[in-house]
């Protein structure tokens, strides 16, 4: 079996071992169909467990079980549509919270649904209202705080809702420019992170009371990081990050009063604060976790060390605790390694009257393991300026020592991340033949402020694709992909990057695939939702003022640009997204066939910014695999029709 071996100066060579058949072919179904389980949970309580799996139609749903098994598991939701994606528990562990939209709107109405199985009441039903900013409190467990742009589309004011009556009431009215709200222990909104829409600093504000006024507790000017996360028992601290006085965020106590430093619990000096796993009733941090290349988790409070320690001795790969009883007796994580499926476990923390217990409760996938999966090996790639970037390469099982064909799935965002774990379009690819580059380019978030800020009005002619370009001409010059077969394939800023990469270096790429991708970032400004304006200034300041330098806009939009485009273009997009409207994907494709360049365009019109029902994403990825064949030579599952896929070839 070959393998990737990545030395101390980044260099990469392909290992050669014996020869071998390539792995059987993984189904598309069981990568990308609906898991047999997902996402299981803890009542506060301890009393149930819970978890996504599908119902007889299909569809996600939650089902729930007694945490003893002493009964069989219920389904109690029934969503017959796009499947539930996420979900939590109320605090008396008598009913489960989710949210859903209608066709990708993304206008999320938050549900309460019952154990007994009967029909869940939809806590906002206010149409074209959007649900986020959800938070729920021990001591409250009869209501929950939900923030609702129902009085302005364009900021979120703070409801409190009573689970019982459905009785929505205004808590705290949004004075136009805060982001998220914090509640103390007493479940009262004392904190708010608020966007200045004139400089595009961002600010920390916090009051006294309910009846006293706001005031700046922190600020952060633009190109800084940072933000609040949570009070501590007796509300006179603030816990929060901060790349003030630092490069990397720092996790810091602050003095509520004064706003000075009362202690620094965590820093690293390669990456930002990542998660942070709080105790389920004290307000205290306990553990903060660092993803450089891979995560590590720092531990803060001493009396969790040894179950941290068990956890990640049980586990193969990364390890996530993702719920807590309200006694702290029961823990509920996850382990996910890079080369497989996740498993989830029920752990029993240690006392006077019984030992430390491990049980596993399922594996998400449990097919994947007739099948030989690969590992991602992250590595540092030097771009042309010298800026590291932090990045990730999968190699086929079996591959032979001569170049291979490169696919380039870029991240969207573009402030985000790619990181170290299992990626199922990774392994798909790879499977398929394709070696799979995913790179950290500048602008990604999680490496510190320079690095983020060094992506500014760095768009598509400019070092942020620059980076793009300098990791393809580097594998390429290792020997590991074959100059005339590389893909360039992204969703959203990826689906950007792919059009600017065929626009810009048309030499470079034998093809590509754009999902949900902006093609004229002017109109891409014109159209986003109504409750992005708060963050306008920054959007500004981070790619440059499109809509009032039409220079400027013409030079980093690829539609204006669409000429130079060479190589095969597969575009895929969802009709309502919310975020990157249809008429981006639909001026592209309009300004190729005008030129008669070659492009297939798929559009699924009960889908957003992304495809959540699983026929459809098997579809989608269906007709990417077979593309990708065409043009590069890779293996492909044969095609047939996906009953249910909304697909339509415009």
């Amino acid at each position: 079996m070959s393998s990737q071996a990545i030395d101390s100066e980044g260099e990469s060579t392909v290992v050669d071992a014996a020869a071998t058949a390539p792995p059987a072919l993984i189904p598309r179904e069981v990568l990308f169909g609906n898991p047999t389980r997902a996402q299981a949970r803890l009542s506060p309580d301890g009393r149930h467990l819970s978890w996504l799996a599908p119902s007889t139609d299909g569809v996600l749903n939650v089902w729930v079980q007694p945490a003893d098994r002493s009964e069989e598991a219920r389904q109690i939701t029934h969503d017959q549509q796009r499947g539930i994606r996420s979900y939590g528990w109320t605090e008396d562990g008598s009913r489960i919270l989710y949210v859903q939209d209608e066709g990708g709107d993304e206008n999320w109405h938050l549900y309460a649904a019952p154990l007994d199985g009967s029909e869940a009441r939809d806590l906002t039903p206010f149409d074209g209202v959007r649900a986020q900013n959800l938070m729920t409190d021990p001591e409250h467990p009869g209501e929950v705080l939900v923030g609702l742009n129902k009085r302005d589309p364009s900021v979120f004011d703070m409801y409190r809702i009573q689970l019982d009556s459905g009785e929505v009431e205004l808590d705290t009215e949004n004075p136009g420019n805060v982001l998220n709200w914090l509640t103390d222990a007493d479940f009262r909104i004392r904190g708010a992170e608020a966007s200045d829409p004139e400089t595009g600093d961002d600010s920390i504000r916090v009051r006294d009371a309910e009846d006293q006024p706001w005031r700046e507790l922190l600020r952060f000017p633009f190109g800084e990081n940072g933000g609040a996360l949570a009070f501590n028992e007796q509300g006179d601290q603030l816990f929060v990050t901060s790349s003030l006085a630092s490069d990397t965020t720092r996790l810091l106590a602050i003095d509520v009063k004064t706003g000075q430093v009362s202690t620094e619990l965590a820093r690293d000096a390669k990456a930002d604060v990542g998660s942070v796993i709080m105790h389920p009733t004290e307000h205290r941090i306990q553990a903060v976790e660092f993803d450089y290349l891979k995560p590590q988790w720092t531990v803060i409070d001493p009396s969790i060390a040894s179950d941290l320690a068990c956890l990640d001795e049980v586990a193969d790969g990364t390890v996530s605790v993702v719920s807590r009883t309200r006694a702290d007796d029961r823990w509920v994580f996850v382990d996910q390694p890079d080369d497989g499926p996740a498993t989830y476990y029920l752990y029993d923390r240690p006392d006077e009257h019984k030992p430390r217990k491990v049980e596993a409760l399922f594996v998400t996938r449990p097919e994947l393991a007739e099948y030989e999966l690969t590992k991602m090996q992250p590595l540092e790639i030097q771009a042309r300026d010298g800026l590291t970037l932090p990045s990730y390469l999968t190699l086929p099982i079996g591959a032979k020592r001569k170049p291979l064909p490169l696919v380039l799935m870029v991240h969207g965002g573009p402030w985000a991340r790619d990181d170290w774990g299992y990626n199922a379009q990774a392994q798909w690819l790879a499977n398929r033949g394709y070696a799979v580059l995913q790179v950290n380019f500048r602008g990604s978030i999680g490496f510190g402020k320079a690095f983020l800020n060094a992506g500014n009005e760095e768009w598509g002619v400019g070092a942020m694709q620059h980076d793009l370009t300098d990791a393809v001409r580097w594998a390429i010059a290792r020997g590991i992909a074959d100059p005339e077969r590389v893909c360039i394939y992204g969703g959203s800023y990826g689906g950007y990057a792919t059009l600017a990469g065929l626009a810009f270096t048309p030499e470079l790429y034998a093809c590509g695939v754009d999902i949900v991708g902006p093609s004229n970032i002017e109109t891409l400004f014109q159209s986003v939702p109504p409750y992005w304006a708060p963050m306008k200034k920054q959007l500004i300041k981070r790619v440059g003022d499109v809509e009032n330098d039409a220079a400027l806009n013409r030079r980093i939009s690829p539609l204006f640009h669409a000429e130079k485009i060479e190589a095969p273009l597969l575009v895929l997009q969802g009709a309502n997204d919310p975020r990157v409207k249809i008429a981006e994907a639909d001026q592209i494709v309009a300004a190729m066939r005008a030129k008669d360049l070659p492009v297939t365009y798929i559009v699924f019109p009960d889908e957003g910014h992304g495809f959540a029902r699983p026929e459809n994403r098997l579809d989608a990825n269906a007709r990417i695999e077979q593309f990708l064949a065409e043009q590069l030579g890779g293996r492909v599952e044969p095609i047939t029709p996906i009953e249910g896929s909304s697909a339509e070839e415009r």
